[in-house]
């Protein structure tokens, strides 16, 4: 029979034995003799070790002690309380990655060679997982960079102005309602300056990780400085508004406000990127148009996850905060100064995880009843979606799935974008669900009844977005979105019934009706800018979507 070690302590213990340093005894329990080694070294406060038959799992609370050597007998009749710890497990455990063995049990063995690698494996499957959501709002920027430069031909600090339905396929969650003016700048080489105009025109800085660096709410010439390159002495007194960022490569947004076109192509005109060196004799690097050339911006999948995250890693110093998540990073073959080149068991690993970490991204963001501030309202089915702080930041820890939720289905994330919380700027509401608890199926006919009065001093949209891509909804009228910009049949209560599916509705619905395909999922999000009180203490709530008939 294989042997086992259980510790037992005595209530009540024979002082007869307290002098001697190893004996055999036997007790009897359930009328059976056991045979057992008991060692008295720890003796103190009568606790004692008890090697004894391994089928007997926990001994019996009383038992009489019979016996005691190793050379005479001693006549002893007391009766002592046991209270039993349970026993360590034995040379094989079934466990959820499956029977993990032992040369003697758990706890007094060593792990077999089989074991060792199982584990090892484990290991680095977790690691891999956790590091894809951690990454997620790195490699965001990372695929959203290189799609800017080698899909679409953009130089270091060009602007990328997209502002039609074919501009804004691929990128993630653009709002169809305004045009978008994006650059990447890598400071590699030194600082950048950016000059922004009079007039209607707002632009904010992040660094790589989409925490953001500046608000460049003022006309002015903004200079922006890498990690560890010095501050020119004289650049305040000339008038540039300075910030050292945290990260070698930068993402700039510009929103430019005035719904006259020709307004707003004047404004980006005066919009001026160009490098600090060139500053006496500037070339800015001006901006360029997809003309009906699409970007990826979506994570990528299978082993290009990975080579992006690699390839930004080792462009970026590594913050104090992540560098726990670099040594998880090693042993998968992603290492600073490295190339990357994983063997063919890391391979298999990372594009297992792949699938796997970003089956989890889903369901961090498409059911975020674990994220801190998600809540609408009770019983509905719509959820606030800027829930993760602008800085990442909760008061003991780093918002570790909501950046993973967020920043899976949408970019940048400052302060403007929390309206719900300052009744400020933006509103942001995404539901993927409809009324009856069903996951949103483009092969589905919708309504959503917009109440009347929406809390919105500047405008409202409600848009659709692909499941899989997270950028606008694909179809072939490039329809995505409907807005208090668009000439919508208005109920004879006030309300606005939005219609979305497959079948165009009968008019005069069709002017509401944002088109779906049969055979993808997709979510909707619906944006309030400069919201009112009503919309801030829910006094005004957005109703759920709910099935609707095909006409």
């Amino acid at each position: 029979m294989p042997k086992a070690w259980g510790r037992h302590r005595f209530t009540r213990f024979p002082p007869e034995l307290g002098d001697q340093e190893t004996r055999e005894i036997r007790y009897r329990m359930h009328g059976a003799i056991e045979t057992t080694i008991v060692s008295l070294d720890p003796m103190l406060n009568g606790a004692l070790m008890i090697r004894h038959d391994a089928t007997l799992r926990t001994p019996p609370a009383r038992c009489r002690l019979v016996a005691a050597g190793p050379w005479k007998l001693l006549a002893l009749a007391a009766v002592f309380a046991l209270v039993p710890v349970p026993a360590l497990p034995e040379d094989s455990l079934q466990t959820r990655i499956g029977e993990l063995r032992f040369t003697h049990g758990f706890g007094p063995g060593y792990p077999t060679d089989e074991t060792v690698s199982r584990l090892f494996e484990e290991i680095d499957f977790q690691r891999a997982c956790q590091a894809y959501l951690w990454a997620i709002p790195l490699v965001s920027t990372a695929q959203w960079q290189y799609s800017q430069a080698n899909q679409l031909g953009a130089e270091n600090g060009q602007i990328v102005f997209v502002e039609s339905y074919q501009d804004k396929l691929g990128g993630l969650t653009y709002n169809v309602t305004t045009p978008y003016a994006i650059a990447f700048i890598d400071l590699t080489e030194g600082p950048w300056v950016i000059v922004m105009p009079e007039g209607e025109v707002r632009g904010a800085a992040s660094d790589m990780w989409q925490v953001g660096i500046a608000q460049m709410t003022k006309p002015g010439r903004y200079l922006f400085v890498g990690p560890g390159q010095n501050i020119s002495a004289g650049a305040s007194a000339d008038g540039y508004t300075v910030y050292q960022t945290p990260t070698n490569n930068i993402l700039l947004g510009i929103r430019l406000m005035p719904r006259d076109r020709k307004a707003r192509m004047a404004l980006l005109e005066q919009v001026q990127i160009y490098p600090y060196a060139e500053r006496a004799r500037p070339r800015p690097r001006g901006y360029l148009t997809p003309k009906s050339r699409t970007i990826s911006a979506a994570h990528p999948r299978g082993i290009e996850y990975w080579e992006r995250l690699a390839d930004i890693v080792d462009r970026e110093p590594v913050a104090e905060r992540n560098r726990l998540l670099m040594a998880m990073l090693a042993p998968l073959g992603i290492e600073k100064g490295k190339p990357f080149a994983p063997d063919t068991r890391q391979q298999r690993i990372l594009e297992e995880a792949v699938v796997v970490g970003e089956a989890m991204a889903k369901a961090l963001d498409f059911d975020k009843s674990r994220l801190a501030d998600a809540a609408y309202v009770e019983g509905s089915h719509w959820d606030v979606d800027t829930t993760c702080p602008p800085d990442q930041r909760r008061a003991y820890y780093d918002d570790l799935d909501g950046c993973a939720a967020w920043f899976y289905e949408a970019v940048t994330n400052d302060i403007g974008m929390h309206g719900m919380k300052t009744g400020k700027g933006q509103v942001y509401l995404t539901a993927y669900k409809d009324a009856d608890g069903d996951w949103l199926d483009g092969g589905r006919n919708y309504l959503l009844k917009v109440p009347p009065d929406v809390p919105a001093e500047a405008f409202w949209s409600l848009t659709l977005y692909e499941v899989d891509t997270r950028d606008i909804i694909h179809n072939d009228r490039q329809i995505a979105d409907r807005s208090s910009r668009h000439s919508l049949h208005i109920d004879t209560d006030g309300s606005i019934p939005l219609r979305f599916g497959p079948d165009k509705p009968d008019a005069p619905l069709e002017a509401n009706w944002i088109p779906t395909e049969k055979g993808r999922a997709f979510f909707a999000m619906f944006r309030v800018y400069s919201p009112a009180e009503p919309l801030i203490d829910r006094s005004w709530v957005l109703p759920d979507i709910a099935k609707a008939a095909s006409r």
